[in-house]
């Protein structure tokens, strides 16, 4: 039975003929297996750890050693494992901070080439040093040689990528070879691409870019200083997000509240209809090809070169050279005078235009474009085809890596206490390679922006399902807090230089290390601490809008409305007052909102 569960479990993941678990070699020296675990229920759909142990021990004697990258815990105590492992965590179905991958590569190859793992945090005198790592590759090659053991929770998109980053990096693959490889080693026959996520498959085009550049790295704080977003549907909430903890931990930097929000051109798109909303659900949408493409962008620089510079040669195939190609830099919203007194921070040539797929723009005057995209008055998310989202404070974040999240909801009535969530959908970039950073010695651009199309960003917890379409495409205005003379540079570790690991996570897991664990489609419970960014998702904003519509007096969840003549001053200082009352009031409100499970009115 135990045995079918695994089967079950592992579903397009090949196992290993002999072993019977679920692993595979994607090389003679790189094993990438599930996470096992030494405890029930996922003992019996997950490897059993002495299972693996005893079968790394037969084949390999001292000579494998584990790279685990589980930021949720890896589920069992490193003493069972020898203490033959390091530790990288990060969240499942995202890509790994880009400062970790130095280390991450270093560390496999000085194991491969024969240091001990203790090496890294110990001094020891340079000859015996010598001598012992002398005779401890004679043991190796005598014995088969040293593996490496990559594992997440699948062994499957954090460890296909960290497998293909060293083969990149250190064997001197393309990333088409290596994901090939993967691909071959580690799924069953015709049962799809071993890595799939588009941020992860980003990720590898950086790393074959951070190879060609020297293997320089800077890992700067970044603002993001605005987003501009074509083709935006209504009910949208956006959010930018960050690692934190070392990586280990994605944390909300930021959520865009209503008065964040400027529509430059009105008429929000319709929705697709309720056909094509079914088949984006199921993972039908338009994005069979999606995965080689973003490849090829996270490959190439984003600014324009000389026709001398981009110049390649008649033999060499255009996705493969080692000359990339730039393209020609992100078009933005202009900002009408008329919509703020607050001008774009950033200057550029820019549009109105919406993408082609987004429809042809209707020109609009913006003063009156918010009323003409609004349904009813109390829509307070309204979308359009061109609409900037500037924030009153600047965002910043610790490091170069950046994650924009998008969500859609529906509103349902408010005695049912509920909202209909239609689409979640984030993408993660690097700034020093969108600012071309190893292309230019590795001091990338100070500003820059990184643009995205609905169809190429990350779906739900690993896969291809955003729900109905939320935007058609968004382009991030970014640019750094720190100047060049005082930016973090990470090289390279050398051979014999020690290489530091990351603290592991809790081994038991309950580590909540990610916020996008919440973040699924369906029906949810309202949050009224959200009254203030989603309206979909607030039984104050409701309560308030109904107030405007009906005049009528009803029991706000915060506070009594008791009038429907208040000025939108008036209700503006009432809600800065309400919201002084403290957590446990609003508790409270929010349980007497939901519905009386005996059927009679509170």
């Amino acid at each position: 039975m135990a045995s079918l569960l695994r089967q079950i479990v592992a579903g397009p993941r090949a196992r290993h003929p002999e072993a019977g678990l679920d692993l595979c070699y994607v090389t003679d020296n790189i094993i990438a297996t599930s996470g096992p675990s030494q405890t029930y229920p996922q003992r019996a759909y997950r490897n059993p750890l002495d299972r693996l142990v005893a079968f790394l021990d037969s084949k390999h004697g001292k000579n494998w050693a584990i790279w685990e990258f589980r930021g949720e815990g890896t589920g069992y105590p490193d003493e069972l494992v020898y203490n033959r492992i390091r530790h990288y965590p990060w969240p499942d179905h995202h890509p790994p901070p880009f400062r970790l991958v130095p280390m991450i590569v270093a560390s496999m190859r000085n194991w491969l080439n024969g240091n001990d793992l203790g090496a890294d945090a110990e001094a020891s005198d340079g000859k015996k040093n010598i001598v012992g790592k002398v005779l401890d590759t004679w043991k190796d090659k005598k014995d088969g040689g040293r593996v490496v053991v990559v594992h997440c929770k699948a062994g499957k998109g954090r460890s296909g990528t960290m497998a293909c980053s060293y083969l990149i990096a250190e064997c001197g693959w393309t990333p088409e070879e290596a994901l090939a490889r993967f691909t071959e080693r580690r799924m069953r026959p015709k049962f799809g691409a071993g890595i799939t996520i588009p941020s992860q498959l980003r990720w590898i085009g950086y790393v074959d870019r951070w190879t060609k550049g020297g293997k320089k790295y800077v890992d700067r704080e970044l603002e993001i200083v605005e987003i501009h977003v074509w083709g935006l549907r209504s009910g949208v909430k956006l959010s930018v997000e960050g690692f934190v903890d070392g990586g280990r931990k994605i944390k909300v930097i930021h959520t865009f509240t209503k008065k964040e929000r400027l529509i430059v051109e009105g008429d929000a798109p319709g929705d697709s209809g309720v056909i094509d909303m079914f088949y984006d659900m199921v993972g039908y949408g338009p994005n069979s090809t999606q995965g080689q493409e973003v490849l090829d962008e996270a490959k190439q620089a984003e600014q324009v070169q000389d026709a001398e510079a981009t110049a390649i040669p008649p033999n060499e195939p255009a996705a493969l050279s080692s000359k990339p190609k730039r393209n020609t830099s992100p078009k933005l919203i202009t900002k009408s005078p008329q919509s703020s007194s607050t001008e774009p921070s950033e200057p550029t040539d820019s549009t109105s235009k919406a993408p082609q797929n987004g429809g042809q723009p209707k020109s609009s005057n913006t003063s009156n474009s918010s009323s003409s995209l609004l349904k009813n008055d109390d829509d307070s998310e309204p979308g359009g085809m061109a609409v900037i989202f500037k924030p009153h404070k600047p965002i910043k974040l610790p490091n170069s890596d950046v994650n924009v999240c998008i969500e859609r909801r529906n509103r349902a009535p408010t005695s049912m206490g509920f909202t209909m969530v239609t689409a979640v959908a984030h993408v993660w970039f690097n700034a020093f390679f969108e600012g071309n950073g190893p292309e230019k010695g590795g001091k990338p651009d100070l500003n820059g922006v990184f643009e995205i199309e609905w169809d190429k960003m990350d779906g739900i917890k690993g896969s291809s399902q955003k729900g109905t379409r939320a935007a058609d495409k968004i382009a991030v205005v970014w640019k750094s807090t720190v100047p060049d003379d005082e930016a973090r540079e990470l090289t390279m570790p050398s051979v014999d230089a020690p290489v530091p690991q990351m603290p592991a996570a809790d081994w038991k897991g309950e580590n909540d290390e990610d916020p996008d664990n919440q973040r699924h489609l369906g029906l949810r419970v309202r949050s009224p601490d959200s009254a203030d960014v989603s309206q979909a998702s607030s039984i104050k904003g409701e309560a308030v809008g109904e107030t405007k519509d009906k005049g009528k007096g009803i029991q706000d969840d915060v506070g009594a409305l008791e009038s429907d003549t208040k000025g939108e001053s008036n209700n503006d200082s009432r809600d800065e007052a309400e919201e002084k009352g403290g957590d446990s009031e609003k508790l409270q409100a929010y349980a007497d909102k939901l519905p009386n499970p005996e059927g009679k009115e509170k």
